[in-house]
């Protein structure tokens, strides 16, 4: 998408919000989407109840009402959704849940809240950390307790300390990324839940318990230790232990899930304008993403974890072990208000604790909040990624719209410090995220970095932090390292190291599921662009100087003054300088096919290339040493003069470049756990 059609969504909402009964205006786009009758407690309050103080909406059905039709046909035309469902609780009863838009595009089907299926992606490990928490309350496991305990086979040790199920909880285990085989083609293509955790063990690169780094992987072992624990396969005792309890009997862990849910299951759409489904997504790591329900199943969900474990009479957890799954347990920086609860995030706004998780499968994005201290949850699913993504600043516009219309909230002051220039300038640089890959391919990953940039007046930009209209926030310090978002509500903190270097930062602009961390030298992206490139820029050089030159000779007839031993090491520095265009190239085309299509990195259709450049890389290696060896020899001992040898002493400095580059960013480590 477009940033200027993001900006337009953005703003539409904003501006829907404040009168969401307002029919959305005419669009070029698709005829509008047809709307199911809400589902609604009878017993929940209506309109016609004593209305709230003018400064806020009553959180009733009729007002929500009219706040989602206000705003949900209109996102999702201009998004280029194809459909979504929707539920609200409060005060432990159903207060709205309602279908948007088609669940099947070539039939019309509408989406219908109590019956449309939604794949909420990762909201399934709040059923992974819930059987986790039975067990605890059960004295089955222990939080504290090495993991390895409950395993049969070993994560391996390191850095002292064992893994335990807190870290785990907390994201906090210290496993690198790893996305290989993470989605499956075909429901027979999946691995047992051991094979998968032993083939795809990533590395651990952070003591546990200290750098929160999100973990698909270690989500999947807690749903292996539920599974060997309780006796029972994981999807059946979720299903045992939490759906039937609750009720929830459109929901499922199953893949393929049974027909009764599979035939009710909503289509996925990249984009709904390309009408073309995608497959029934397997999830290999299935603890860590493999749901399907339904809006009206996810909102028992919401009430048991609301109303202290208990909903409709039957107790899924003891009030005291909701309590400890509700508590902190892990901050990103000291002053920070949100963090990580028991496999809950921390998303405080407007003055209110919530908590709560997001989801992304390729197709279906999903987020649920429980507003924790105003007995209200809300969960919402979209079964297309839209425009560019665009499911992403809907679902977030959308929630914001809602805190603001529901629990409207004035930020108090905060002073700007009296000299902000100072730690602007000493924060500025290069960070990259904890959640990533660092033996290995990591170059993936070093690409993305963020970058803050000190402002002359003492305030700061950071390039990931931007409006839903996709400007870049500007943030004014109010404290030692301490940041306010101009005009807004968020912070920004940095934290710094014994010594005074900046170590990382981290926002509740964001959800707390990974740290920016410095980068330095030549891994700062700034670095890797200028070396990078302009070494690029030198072998391209070198390799036209040397064509143009063999034609210029062979048409004039004309040899060069050299030693076999010298043209055999200048044909070697050229073929060297030809293969690290062939390298960038190559990790260039790949990575752009990937940023046009996430599943191919998740799905591990890319072995085959991923091995054909790891044997380019392997062969840049040697391609590099000979661009050092023929700058060595030509300095030393010629031929040509000094401007020839000191050409040829940056093509051996490219060569250097090419080689720490290849070592350094896993361009030839032939691993192919991605």
């Amino acid at each position: 998408m477009k940033l200027g059609r993001i900006a337009a969504i953005a703003a539409a909402l904003a501006g829907l919000s404040l009168t969401a009964a307002a029919p959305p205006p005419p669009s070029t786009g698709p005829a509008p989407l047809p709307q199911q009758t809400a589902v609604a407690n009878p017993a929940a309050p209506s309109a016609a109840q004593p209305a709230a103080s003018p400064e806020t909406h009553a959180l009733t059905a009729d007002d929500l009402h009219a706040f989602f039709d206000g705003m949900v046909p209109y996102a999702l035309r201009r998004a280029d959704i194809a459909g979504a469902t929707f539920a609200v609780v409060k005060d432990g009863k159903l207060l709205f849940a309602q279908g948007y838009g088609y669940a099947d595009l070539k039939t019309k089907a509408p989406v219908i809240a109590d019956k449309t299926e939604f794949r909420p992606g990762s909201i399934s490990k709040l059923f992974t950390w819930t059987s986790v928490m039975q067990l605890v309350q059960a004295h089955k496991l222990d939080l504290d307790a090495d993991i390895n305990t409950y395993l049969d086979f070993k994560v391996p040790d390191k850095f002292g300390k064992p893994i335990t199920l807190r870290d785990i909880m907390t994201h906090s285990a210290g496993f690198e990324e790893t996305v290989t085989d993470l989605f499956m083609q075909k429901a027979s293509q999946q691995y047992p839940l051991r094979k998968y955790l032993i083939d795809h063990m990533p590395s651990r690169i952070f003591p546990p318990g200290k750098v929160v780094a999100y973990s698909n992987y270690a989500t999947t072992i807690a749903g292996y230790i539920v599974q060997r624990v309780s006796g029972e396969p994981f999807d059946q005792y979720v299903a045992d232990h939490i759906f039937k309890p609750l009720g929830m009997a459109h929901s499922s862990f199953a893949q393929l899930p049974p027909s009764d849910i599979l035939d009710n299951m909503a289509k996925g759409y990249k984009q709904a304008s390309d009408g073309k489904p995608q497959p029934y997504e397997i999830v290999e790591a299935s603890p860590a993403g493999a749901l399907a329900s339904t809006a009206t199943d996810m909102a028992r969900f919401m009430i048991a974890q609301l109303q202290n474990g208990s909903y409709n009479g039957a107790q899924i957890l003891e009030p005291a072990t909701v309590k400890e799954m509700h508590s902190r347990n892990y901050t990103l920086a000291p002053h920070l208000l949100n963090g990580f609860d028991l496999g809950f995030y921390q998303e405080n706004r407007n003055g209110h604790r919530i908590i709560g998780h997001g989801g992304d499968t390729e197709v279906f994005h999903s987020d649920l909040h429980l507003i924790t201290d105003a007995d209200t949850g809300i969960f919402m699913s979209f079964n297309s990624a839209g425009e560019d993504g665009a499911s992403e600043p809907v679902r977030v516009a959308l929630f914001r719209a809602f805190l603001d219309r529901y629990f409207p909230y004035t930020p108090p002051a905060e002073t700007t410090v009296a000299d902000p220039q100072k730690d602007a300038a000493r924060v500025a640089g290069y960070y990259v995220a904890s959640r990533r890959k660092e033996t290995g391919l990591k170059a993936l990953f070093y690409m993305g970095q963020a970058e803050v940039v000190a402002q002359p007046d003492g305030e700061v930009t950071v390039s990931i932090l931007k409006h839903l209209s996709g400007a870049v926030k500007k943030w004014r310090e109010v404290g030692p390292l301490y940041y306010r978002e101009v005009g807004g509500q968020t912070h920004l903190e940095f934290v710094a190291n014994p010594d005074g270097s900046i170590d990382h930062f981290a926002s509740d602009d964001f959800i707390p599921v990974e740290l920016l961390q410095r980068t330095h030298g030549l891994q700062q992206l700034s670095q890797m662009k200028l070396f990078g490139v302009g070494s690029l820029l030198v072998c391209a050089l070198a390799v036209f100087i040397w064509f143009v030159g063999w034609i210029l000779r062979w048409r004039f007839e004309r040899t060069l003054a050299m030693t076999p031993t010298q043209w055999r090491l200048r044909l070697a520095s050229r073929l060297g300088a030809i293969l690290y265009i062939a390298i960038l190239a190559g990790w260039f085309g790949l990575i752009t096919a990937i940023s046009m299509d996430e599943g191919l990195l998740l799905s591990g259709k890319l072995t085959f290339w991923y091995g054909l450049l790891y044997c380019v890389g392997a062969l840049g290696v040697l391609g590099g040493i000979a661009m050092v060896a023929n700058a060595v020899s030509r300095a030393m001992g010629g031929p040509g003069g000094w401007l020839a040898r000191l050409g040829e002493i940056v093509v051996g400095l490219a060569g250097l470049y090419m080689i720490w580059a290849i070592f350094d960013f896993g361009l030839a480590n032939f691993n192919f756990n991605i």
